[in-house]
């Protein structure tokens, strides 16, 4: 068997009622939920009895899907799974961090909780949007971007490289209505992206000082397992401070997901497992690469499958290719 690589989720992936199952039968789970509230009361009442339009607001979005991330790959690490890499969309890093050993728990979440706050404050001093655009090679959806921009004298950038055919664009909403013009006439399609700002994009610039302002204070720690970055699709550095500016940094700038899962499959990774809420993940690298078996891990359901699948072997794995 090849080397394993876990995906956390990103912002997106929440719903109603996610981590109450996998908090049932986990005590690992559990525990992950009891520094959540330790740090910000009521976070697991909220992931498991929150509404959608409560879990939707970036404040409360991002430290959730965290703690649901973090509980999912520390159940399948209580059950003997152990990945041989990891990596985070977007907020999804924050956890993938934690669980290698950056930040501990209660640290961990102090800082979602901090990021969130950042980013809904830039959100709302510089109104942007957010388009998926599919079925278009990044090279031309740069080339649409950027004419949007240009023909109303706005802004409009590619930020997250999702798939070989999918790149979403953040921008001002008179740049992304312009954007979904554009597309259409390409043949192709936009879809909104339901966040409350441009997320990694220059509007963000705000959101990356403050980040960097409290990292100085809250160092990340050497990881423990290959930490690949959104920004770099290179593992993290060792250095605290370069560790810091590269997490402060990913805020304002695209994530390179596509260029992160052909980085891990030539590192020998040929398994990835999603944890965390929702199947995102495990589109994009279906999407993305060929010859690898891909699981999610968010109900007890599967949390037990794909635990009995990988301590198996390769030779017991049945997962979806």
């Amino acid at each position: 068997m090849g080397k394993v690589a876990f995906l956390f989720a990103g912002q997106g992936s929440q719903r109603p009622g996610m981590g109450a199952a996998i908090a049932s039968v986990s005590p690992a789970a559990r525990a992950v939920f009891e520094a959540a509230d330790a740090v910000r009361p009521g976070t697991s009442s909220q992931c498991f009895e929150g509404t959608a339009e409560e879990l939707s607001q970036t404040a409360n979005t991002q430290p959730c899907v965290f703690a649901v991330d973090l509980a999912c790959a520390r159940a399948l690490l209580e059950r003997g799974v152990r990945p041989d890499v990891v990596a985070g969309f977007s907020l999804g890093e924050v956890a993938a961090l934690t669980f290698a050993g950056a930040f501990d728990d209660e640290e961990g979440f102090a800082l979602v909780c901090r990021r969130a706050e950042l980013m809904a404050e830039a959100a709302a001093a510089h109104p942007g949007a957010m388009r998926a655009v599919l079925k278009l090679d990044a090279a031309t959806v740069e080339e649409l971007a950027s004419r949007a921009g240009a023909d109303t004298d706005g802004a409009c950038w590619p930020v997250n490289y999702n798939s070989p055919l999918q790149t979403a664009v953040a921008g001002s909403p008179a740049a992304c209505a312009r954007l979904d013009e554009l597309v259409r006439e390409a043949g192709s399609r936009a879809v909104r992206v339901d966040v409350s700002g441009a997320f990694h994009s220059p509007y963000m610039a705000e959101a990356a000082e403050g980040l960097a302002a409290y990292l100085e204070t809250h160092e990340p720690a050497a990881t423990q397992v290959p930490v690949v970055a959104n920004r770099s699709a290179r593992p993290y550095p060792f250095g605290a401070s370069e560790a810091a500016a590269l997490l402060s940094e990913q805020v304002k700038s695209p994530v390179r997901w596509v260029e992160t899962l052909r980085w891990m499959a030539d590192a020998g990774v040929d398994t990835f497992v999603e944890v965390g809420p929702g199947k995102t993940l495990q589109g994009l690298v279906k999407r993305t690469l060929e010859g690898v078996s891909v699981f999610g891990v968010e109900t007890p359901e599967q949390l037990e499958a794909v635990a009995a699948t990988l301590r198996g072997g390769k030779d017991s794995c049945d997962g979806q290719r």
